[in-house]
């Protein structure tokens, strides 16, 4: 089975419009693994603008089921990784006023970069997964790395998928083909929904783990949160 790591960064970011500590993360995050979620994952930005460094912190001593922290490896994201030491690190590219995330690494120009922090965070026993688009170069670019595993960007999967696009997962079934066998493990994220997760699982091999965030979320508005992350368990297996 496919686990599911649920982003609660929306969860953040509903609390954080009204301030005070309603809805709790920390109470949230209990909940979501209480209804079979098999992870948390948090993206924590140098803004704090909806993930703040304190929820990280408080969500370790917690959490019963693998905690992912993602983000760009500035310094201060680096500490933070180091102090909490999550079952997994996803290391992300982000501009500093992105939005959502938005691009893969380019994993043959920032090689050395990347060996240099993953080896570090590999030394303090923490796995180690990096963003990347579909594109077979970047795969191969990752494994030199030394990484763990990779997470494949799936914004374009989904783009194409809602077109009617019959080879909207072709490119991600070769790279996670192409991945596994260069020995890194592969997770996915990024506009996964009930409507295309389905799909993506029976198309694309050796998929360790899904990372879904604001379409689960936004999907439990309508279908509730315990009911909506089962419809996702059900759709992985």
């Amino acid at each position: 089975m496919t686990k599911l790591s649920v982003n609660i960064n929306k969860i953040a970011t509903l609390r954080n419009a009204r301030g005070g500590d309603v809805p709790n993360v920390v109470e949230a995050a209990r909940k979501i693994e209480s209804f079979g979620a098999q992870g948390i994952t948090v993206h924590p930005r140098p803004d704090e603008r909806h993930i703040r460094y304190q929820d990280v912190r408080d969500l370790k001593p917690v959490l019963t089921t693998e905690f992912n922290i993602e983000g760009k490896p500035i310094q201060q994201f680096t500490n933070l990784v180091l102090e909490v030491k999550p079952a997994q690190v996803t290391l992300v590219p982000d501009a500093e006023d992105a939005i959502t995330s938005n691009a893969g690494w380019d994993t043959i120009k920032y090689e050395s970069y990347l060996k240099e922090v993953i080896s570090e965070f590999q030394k303090h026993g923490i796995r180690t997964s990096i963003f990347v688009d579909a594109d077979k170069k970047m795969i191969e670019g990752a494994a030199k790395t030394g990484t763990d595993r990779i997470e494949l960007y799936t914004e374009q999967f989904a783009t194409d998928f809602a077109k009617g696009k019959e080879d909207s997962a072709k490119a991600y079934a070769e790279c996670a083909g192409l991945a596994h066998e260069l020995g890194l493990e592969i997770n996915a994220g990024h506009d996964l929904s009930l409507d295309n997760i389905e799909y993506f699982k029976k198309a694309v091999p050796h998929l360790a783990e899904v990372s879904i965030g604001h379409a689960l979320i936004s999907e439990a508005l309508f279908m509730g949160l315990e009911k909506t992350i089962q419809q996702y368990l059900k759709f992985l297996k």
